[in-house]
């Protein structure tokens, strides 16, 4: 299994959100290359970086942070946050971004997806973030009547390959992740699932791991020592 340590980004800093409130934010670092590359001595290979700024507003206010921790090299990198047009998608892919997360512009717009998908095939990303089953969008402020694992379906019908899939109720509490729905979810043939949001343990880990789910991501725990991210990335091999 593979482990993305995650970097969100709002005005060039390294800031977790908890719960996905921008008011209930903390910083952690104002340098984020840094970040990435305390990541890669600590055996990381792969980063989840989102854009908060772009999420909530839709500027690329940290698009020269992104191109940085880019270009210095040794990371499989994939972006998300606030792309919703296919001019977005080829500025960070040009970059150099391995893959880029479409969220809300999934369910708004599916048609646009499809094309992408057909277009830019595995570098396209679905980020599918839920509350009671249901999917959120807009920055997780509008619950849809959507429900999640019936939409991972549709995705896997139309040939997304990789789908990050978020239990908004956990995310950035530390007190532990939705194994249950990662086991529903690891039933849908095709699909490379990322369990994202609240894993917070090394059980967790493992018991992900014997899902065989694609990849899991890790943000809060190992910025707040919860979790030490080279210990993740053994327990996970």
């Amino acid at each position: 299994m593979e482990i993305f340590p995650a970097i969100d980004l709002r005005n060039s800093q390294v800031v977790r959100l908890t719960q996905g409130d921008y008011n209930r934010m903390d910083v952690y670092s104002s340098n984020p290359t840094e970040i990435a590359q305390q990541f890669k001595q600590k055996g990381a290979t792969n980063l989840h970086v989102v854009d908060l700024d772009g999420a909530k507003d839709g500027k690329l206010v940290n698009f020269n942070t992104i191109r940085s921790i880019v270009e210095q090299g040794g990371l499989f990198v994939e972006v998300g946050g606030g792309i919703r047009d296919e001019q977005r998608i080829q500025q960070y892919l040009s970059l150099g971004v391995n893959r880029v997360i479409l969220g809300t512009v999934a369910i708004t717009n599916f048609p646009f997806l499809q094309q992408m998908v057909e277009k830019y095939k595995e570098k396209i990303a679905v980020g599918v973030d839920a509350r009671d089953g249901y999917v959120a969008i807009n920055g997780w402020k509008e619950i849809t009547d959507t429900k999640s694992v019936d939409f991972c379906q549709k995705l896997a019908d139309i040939g997304v390959k990789t789908i990050i899939y978020t239990d908004i109720s956990k995310d950035g509490q530390l007190s532990g992740t939705n194994l249950e729905i990662y086991q529903e979810l690891s039933q849908i043939k095709g699909l490379d699932i990322v369990a994202s949001g609240g894993i917070s343990y090394e059980k967790e880990i493992v018991q992900l791991k014997k899902m065989n789910l694609y990849a899991a991501i890790v943000g809060k725990a190992i910025y707040t020592d919860t979790l030490q991210l080279d210990r993740v990335i053994q327990l996970a091999k």
